[in-house]
Order: structure tokens, then C-alpha cells, then sequence
């Protein structure tokens, strides 16, 4: 039975009680904002009434029987799924339930190298050992594309136990792998794919997309509602796409981390944002890729800037792209991805979502306004005809593929003791080294850290690259197992 795409259940329910005005004799303690009224004054009544305790008739999250339970059977309809549930502890909580779901401790998992940190973290807390799989790189560009699916089946040729393979669709910067070709490889050996779809919401509602893990037949994905499907910050969506996935244990792996005084604020947004996919989105995003495209088309004629599109991917090896990442690459303009990001912050109040050393990305998506990219267009003409004839020292993208003598799980309860990234190689690291955004380890915990990805880590530092993920937040000291 095809349900109604219309309804809001999760949210009329949560209208109804702040219309109620019921004597609030429960947490939480602000008492509808009264107990906080320097925040209530600037966000309203309205969201601070939204913000309830799991109460008589808006249901419960790590148990739902009423109106959550048939929000998220709305929502796995949207998205072609067997089941969904809705997360607020952000897309990470799902990837980390996907990989425990799949893993026991000591189980090998497939997995791309270019995986976000999320991912590196489920292997402390499943206890799996990951088998990196390189993607491919696009020299011209300076980024990293995706893996194919030749270099998937190659894995799981050598590792013939493997319980899962992860696959990214998309990257960060937009780049697809060929998932119907990795779902059939993994299908054939009995694998079941986890898919990583942070960034690929809004991709199941228009066809001009790449495929979406649930259409190319995947067991389960994770995707960010928030980041490009409309909802809050922090909400997302687990979806199963199998029926041979019990959705009963997934419920019990996500309640092991699952908080237990969920924000109803957040809930709704991503009820709405489901019905606002489901029943409007392929309009919406049809004019968002005809202003897209615009964009593209303007800024391709500016000196020094090039902005690739769908079709430059699809020519370039078994990919393809999601148009709606605005990604130009400004290495012929003198000047680094980091620079145009600081001159567009400062001198033209314009956020940009991501910088590298040669690019910057705009996240383009369902609430765009063509004033906001018609700035971004006189900015980058400005900036363009400012640029001197500097030569940005070119970095080459290299992908590290370290030895892992220790599970990462292993590693993170192992003792640890810090030393200068100097004199750090030949040591088990402790911690992660990694570009942020996008959130890829150049080093990870159980992994040795050679000497070229110290020299490699300095000349990021030197060239004032983002670096995170150690304890040292100007990544002068390493953390190591002390073993």
C-alpha cells in the first residue's frame, strides 16, 4: 500500500502539544524557554515549546509504537527502503551501527581509503579490521575521485572472509563510484555493501543523479537529511534496503549509542524534510540545477577558473557526479584553494563549504537563492582580476596505505605516549593525521607512521593546510603506542 507522502506525523503530534500548553511539571528544565530567556527572546517561543521530553503521544525513539514509528515507515518509503529510522546523533551514528551490525571483532571489512573519519571510527567500535581499497586520483584536478569497482572485486578476491564492503556515494567533492557494478561484485560472494551517502540525499529525487544506494541495491546507507536534504544540523537517516537485514537488530546496535532525551526539534525537521522530498523535491531540484549549471557556465568563463561538471567525471574512468557540488579549481589563478577561501570570507562575506590547496567547493542545494550565487559569481571575478602571477607550488595528492600491525580497536585502548612528529616514524600511531574537511586519515590508529607521511604532514603544515584529529592541535607532537 503506497502511503501518503503528505503527512507530517511526527510533527502534527508535536504542534498539537505545543497548541496544548500543557503545565510543563517535567523536563526540560527551561520550561518552554522561561527558564532561559536571553535564548528565548532571539529563537522565539515556538522552537523552545518544540523542545519536549518523551511524553504522552510523541512517541519514542529507541522504541517507537506511535507517530515516530510511522514517520520513519514514511520515510523508507521516500527512499526505496525495506526500513528507516531516524538518527539525531548525526550520520555518523549510522555508519557506526552499520559497520557493528555487519562486524565482530576480528571481522575484515572493504572499505575505501578516502573513508571519513566515522568510518575509521567504527572500527574501534565494532572491532573490525579494515582492508583499504585506493581510489583513484585526478591529477589535473588535485583531488581524489572514488574506487571502482575492479579495485572492490580485487579485495575481496584476497580477502575472502570479508563481511561487508563500504562504498561512498558521494565523496565530498561529488565524485560516484560505479555502485551497481560493487553491489553485483559483492552480491556475487554473498557480501552485503554498507554505503557511506552523507552527502547524496537529495540524489534519489531527481533523475538527472547518480544512482542512490538504495536503487543500485545496497543493504544499508546512511544519509545526511541535514546536510543536503533540508533538515537541522545533526539529523539523518539509517535506511535498510534488505529484507534479509533485521531491522530489530539494528534498532539494538543503535541503542547502544543512541541518546536517550532525543530532541524533538530536530525529529521534526526531518519529518518534514522527507515530505518535502517526496512530494516536491524533483521540482526543487530541477531549479537548482538549472541554476547550477549557470553558475558553472559563468564562472568556466572567468580567467583562471574552471569548474567541471557530470559529464567531465563520466570521461574521465567508471565515475560520476553530482552536479550540485560546485567544485573550481583555481590553480591557475596564483592562488591556493585556502587563500580564495579567506579573501571570500573576509573581504566578501561569502562562506564557502570547502579549500584545498587547488580548489574550493559551494554546496549548492534545496534552499538556494540565484542572489546568493550571483555574489558568489561577482566575487570570484573580482578575486580573478586581483590575482597576480604567482605560481602556486604544486603538492602532488598522495594517497598513504600504511601498514596496520594493530586493529584499530586495539589501538585505541593501547597506552600512549607523545613524541614530536619529527621522530615519530617506524612508531604505531595512536591517533589520526588528517586534511580537515574532507576528514580523510593520512595515518590511523594501529597503522605505522612511515617517514614520508611525515615530510608529507610538514609541507601540509607549511602550505597552513587544516590538519585535525590529533591531540596536538597544532600537530607538533604525535601521539604513539607506547608498547
Amino acid at each position: 500500500m503506497t502511503l501518503n507522502q503528505n503527512k507530517t506525523p511526527l510533527f502534527d503530534a508535536v504542534k498539537y502539544h505545543v497548541r496544548r500548553n500543557a503545565v510543563p511539571l517535567q523536563i526540560p528544565g527551561h520550561k518552554h524557554g522561561y527558564g532561559l530567556a536571553e535564548y528565548r527572546e532571539f529563537v522565539g517561543e515556538n522552537v523552545l515549546r518544540m523542545d519536549l521530553n518523551e511524553t504522552r503521544g510523541i512517541d519514542m525513539i529507541w522504541d517507537p509504537a506511535a507517530v515516530i514509528g510511522e514517520a520513519e515507515k514514511l520515510l523508507a518509503e521516500s527512499f526505496g527502503a525495506c526500513a528507516a529510522f531516524l538518527l539525531i546523533n548525526g550520520t555518523t551514528s549510522g555508519i557506526q551501527a552499520m559497520i557493528m551490525s555487519s562486524c565482530r571483532p576480528g571481522d575484515r571489512i572493504i572499505v575505501p581509503r578516502n573513508a571519513h573519519k566515522s568510518i575509521f571510527n567504527g572500527f574501534i567500535t565494532s572491532g573490525a579490521e579494515p582492508v583499504y581499497v585506493q581510489p583513484e586520483i585526478n591529477d589535473d584536478l588535485g583531488i581524489i575521485m572514488s574506487v571502482t569497482d575492479e579495485g572492490i572485486r580485487r579485495a575481496i578476491e584476497e580477502n575472502p572472509g570479508a563481511k561487508a564492503v563500504m562504498a561512498i556515494n558521494p565523496s565530498y567533492y561529488g565524485v560516484t563510484p560505479d555502485l551497481v557494478k560493487i553491489v553485483e561484485t559483492a552480491h556475487n560472494r554473498d557480501i552485503p555493501v554498507l554505503v557511506d551517502e552523507a552527502h547524496g540525499t537529495h540524489m534519489r529525487f531527481h533523475p538527472h543523479f547518480p544512482i542512490s544506494a538504495m536503487a543500485a541495491g545496497a543493504e544499508m546507507s546512511a544519509a545526511s537529511l541535514h546536510k543536503t536534504g533540508g533538515s537541522l544540523t545533526q539529523s539523518s537517516a539509517l535506511l535498510i534496503g534488505s529484507r534479509i537485514i533485521d531491522p530489530n537488530y539494528i534498532k539494538q546496535v543503535l541503542n547502544l549509542t543512541y541518546t536517550s532525551s532525543p530532541s524533538y526539534i530536530l525529529l521534526c525537521s526531518l519529518d518534514v524534510a522527507r515530505k518535502q522530498l517526496a512530494t516536491k523535491g524533483a521540482a526543487i531540484l530541477e531549479r537548482v540545477l538549472e541554476m547550477v549549471s549557470w553558475t558553472r557556465e559563468e564562472i568556466n568563463k572567468i580567467d583562471g577558473l574552471f569548474a567541471p561538471d557530470k559529464n567531465y567525471f563520466e570521461k574521465s574512468g567508471p565515475f560520476s557526479f553530482d552536479d550540485t557540488k560546485l567544485l573550481v579549481n583555481i590553480r591557475n589563478l596564483g592562488l591556493t584553494g585556502y587563500e580564495v577561501e579567506e579573501l571570500l570570507a573576509k573581504d566578501y562575506n561569502i562562506l564557502v563549504e570547502l579549500a584545498d590547496m587547488y580548489n574550493i567547493l559551494a554546496i549548492i542545494s534545496m534552499g538556494e537563492k540565484k542572489e546568493y550565487l550571483e555574489k558568489f559569481l561577482w566575487a570570484m571575478k573580482d578575486i580573478s582580476n586581483h590575482a597576480g602571477n604567482r605560481k602556486v607550488k604544486k603538492i602532488e595528492t598522495i594517497q598513504f596505505n600504511p601498514e596496520l600491525v594493530m586493529l584499530p580497536r586495539d589501538a585505541f585502548f593501547s597506552p600512549k605516549r607523545s613524541v614530536t612528529l619529527e621522530n615519530c616514524a617506524g612508531e604505531i600511531a595512536g591517533e589520526m593525521i588528517m586534511v580537515y574537511p574532507p576528514g580523510i586519515p593520512l595515518v590511523s590508529m594501529g597503522e605505522i607512521i612511515t617517514s614520508e607521511i611525515i615530510e608529507y604532514v610538514q609541507m601540509l603544515k607549511a602550505e597552513k593546510c587544516t590538519l585535525q584529529g590529533t591531540t596536538d592541535p597544532i600537530v607538533d607532537n604525535i601521539m604513539i603506542l607506547d608498547i
